[in-house]
């Protein structure tokens, strides 16, 4: 296969790829069931080389947590669509003189992010492989190796199974001019980025489906389990150095368990910054507007030493008490790092305009979490599902892992 490097190599390896999915389209549903089998177990077989290769070359997160997510991308996504037909008629209704036939749409732009580039590229390339589309990667070019390297990999693996030998392709100088170039040109968009990347996706003229910047917000209310909700959320945001882009933002708790809930942190080796340390970490959350690149995927130690702080080595995540919910203050924008805003709420209605605000403020469509009593506040879950526009709406779940 010819390395991607202009715009002219670009074209052509696009007409490659439609050629190849032409004839991938004809495969059977047995064909291309093991070719999905053969691609996981290979994915799966490299996650640990591909996770240090991930870390190595962004610098950015954890290596054993890059491992579970490579291992979830590849065995979890294979359990749970291997049985799942794709293949010509998958379903008929003789009642009502219906049948569902599948069929592949062409070929699939894939954007890929720097904060999780392998268990990306895994994820794409086996759903892909599963319905019998070409597809074609356009890596962040701090990502490049590694992603390029969790496609070969599937490659590899999908041809020596059967799979047509450009079925996988992608970009070896990625650049703004090439991604805009390959998402104009496909079927199909799978954009996984930020805020900017997945408006030129939705803007390219193409069918896309793009995952952009969450603001998680979690609500711990009077009547939730707090040695719980804290563990939880700890777990949920030390997770990869918090780059999932789920995870938890904010935290937002009513007055009445507010002190409790910070002894709680403090006893699980959270660090609740003092007024002059939230000032010092304010001024390198964002830069120019936007998310400090340098913060992202980092350890909590890290980031505090690059504000000036000196903070113990084993804290685990970074907490600035703050009130208010506006563009100018950094802690209510999405980190992707071990850093939360803290915010008190006097009552639960209080809660709900806080943690509706932040979705506002950039989350709409992600994910917000609950952590309360399921027995004692049903109404409060229902309100709660009510008021937030988000996808996820998860109650008393780590928010990178639940549901």
């Amino acid at each position: 296969m010819n390395a991607i490097t202009s715009v002219q190599e670009l074209q052509e390896a696009m007409k490659t790829l439609r050629t190849q999915q032409e004839l991938f389209s004809t495969y059977t549903q047995e064909q291309v069931d093991e070719i999905f089998r053969q691609a996981a177990l290979a994915a799966n077989n490299h996650r640990i080389p591909l996770a240090v290769l991930a870390v190595e070359e962004t610098g950015m997160g954890i290596v054993e947590d890059k491992v579970i997510k490579n291992h979830f991308a590849s065995e979890y996504i294979y359990n749970q669509y291997r049985k799942d037909l794709t293949c010509g008629v998958i379903e008929r209704d003789d009642s009502y003189g219906l049948t569902k036939i599948a069929e592949p749409i062409g070929v699939v732009a894939a954007v890929i992010p720097t904060t999780n580039p392998t268990s990306t590229t895994i994820f794409k390339a086996l759903l892909a492989l599963k319905t019998r589309n070409a597809i074609i990667f356009s890596p962040h070019p701090r990502a490049k190796a590694s992603t390029i390297a969790a496609a070969k990999v599937i490659l590899d693996a999908a041809v020596k199974a059967g799979a047509p030998e450009g079925i996988i392709q992608w970009i070896e100088k990625p650049s703004l001019e090439m991604t805009q170039t390959v998402m104009s040109s496909a079927d199909i968009i799978l954009a996984t980025g930020g805020p900017g990347m997945v408006r030129a996706a939705y803007s390219s003229g193409k069918p896309a489906i793009g995952v952009g910047a969450g603001n998680t917000p979690a609500i711990i209310d009077d009547t939730a389990h707090i040695k719980m909700a804290v563990s939880s959320i700890l777990l949920s945001k030390t997770f990869d150095n918090g780059v999932i882009c789920a995870s938890e933002q904010s935290i937002i708790v009513l007055d009445e368990v507010y002190d409790a809930v910070k002894e709680e942190l403090l006893d699980r080796g959270a660090y609740i910054l003092s007024p002059d340390e939230t000032d010092a970490l304010r001024g390198i959350i964002l830069k120019n507007g936007v998310l400090n690149a340098d913060i992202v995927g980092q350890s909590a130690h890290t980031i505090a030493s690059l504000a000036g702080l000196s903070i113990p080595k084993n804290s685990k995540v970074l907490i600035g008490e703050v009130e208010r919910i506006a563009e100018d203050e950094p802690f209510a924008h999405e980190k992707l790092s071990p850093i939360l805003g803290m915010y008190r709420a006097s009552t639960f209605d209080h809660a709900l305009n806080q943690a509706d605000a932040l979705v506002k403020l950039g989350g709409f469509g992600h994910t917000s979490v609950l952590y309360t009593d399921q027995i004692l506040s049903k109404d409060r879950i229902e309100a709660f599902g009510n008021r937030m526009k988000t996808g996820r709406t998860i109650i008393n779940m780590p928010s990178s892992q639940g549901a």
